[in-house]
């Protein structure tokens, strides 16, 4: 009736598969006992390897069923030329194991050689973006500097194309007065004038403001209509329809009302 919950999953909990042990009758070689090397994670379960690793142990075992008796010096012969045919095999074969192998760490070598070119062409690449956005950075900025320069000197020159010749010039009342954009409507703080230090020169004085009399005065020259508010009260608004029915909006203003009550 009880049930507990643990930290692990049944897969992380789960062993190596169990091997059984076994028993050998005398006179047998059992073909499984080949394969006790193998186990769960190292072999098993089988591949295309470790299945050619098993028929060439079958070979070799009838192989060595067909080897002659050590009887005479003829069958001797026979068997050692047998053996020294079947060593250069074995030889034969661990050399392509090799250079199956040596094939394979090539290619994964080679992997991780286009892997690290490509990440240091990425990284390249990067810098130099980097390196080209900086500079377009600081070309735009060396290009406002000289336009701004630029600015200034043509201000510069147009100010002195005004007088070239250095001569004084009387002041023009009558075209600094129709020139709106003159020192004498707007003048520079570069030149010494502050418009914020005078504002008070722009407050409004005025009799009917500033003195009692004369608000007393103001009131009184008003007419009626601006001291004596006549107000109509407003028509009730028709909650039924031609046909006698109420009306929606009649209907949720009652809701309210009682919903606020």
């Amino acid at each position: 009736t009880l049930g507990t919950q643990t930290d692990y999953r049944d897969g992380e909990a789960q062993t190596d598969p169990y091997s059984p042990e076994y028993v050998v009758p005398s006179g047998s070689v059992p073909e499984l006992l080949t394969l006790a090397t193998l186990t769960w994670g190292r072999g098993l379960p089988a591949g295309l390897a470790e299945v050619e690793m098993i028929e060439r142990a079958r070979e070799k075992r009838a192989w060595e069923a067909t080897l002659p008796t050590m009887d005479n010096a003829s069958q001797i012969t026979k068997r050692r030329k047998m053996m020294d045919d079947m060593e250069r095999k074995e030889w034969a074969f661990r050399e392509q194991e090799i250079e199956k192998l040596q094939e394979v760490r090539l290619e994964v070598l080679k992997k991780l050689l286009q892997r690290r070119e490509k990440n240091q062409n990425e990284l390249d690449a990067k810098r130099l973006d980097d390196h080209w956005q900086n500079h377009q950075k600081a070309k735009e900025e060396k290009i406002k500097k000289i336009q701004h320069d630029c600015v200034l000197m043509l201000r510069k020159l147009i100010a002195k194309r005004k007088n070239v010749m250095g001569k004084l010039e009387r002041r023009d009342i009558i075209k600094e007065y129709t020139d709106f954009a003159s020192q004498t409507y707007a003048p520079l703080s570069r030149i010494g004038y502050f418009p914020d230090n005078h504002s008070e020169c722009y407050v409004v004085k005025n009799f009917y403001l500033n003195t009692f009399a004369g608000l007393c005065e103001l009131e009184a020259s008003l007419p009626d209509s601006f001291t004596q508010a006549k107000i109509k009260a407003p028509k009730p608004k028709y909650t039924t329809t031609k046909t006698g029915f109420i009306k929606r909006s009649a209907r949720l203003e009652v809701e309210l009302a009682q919903v606020h009550q």
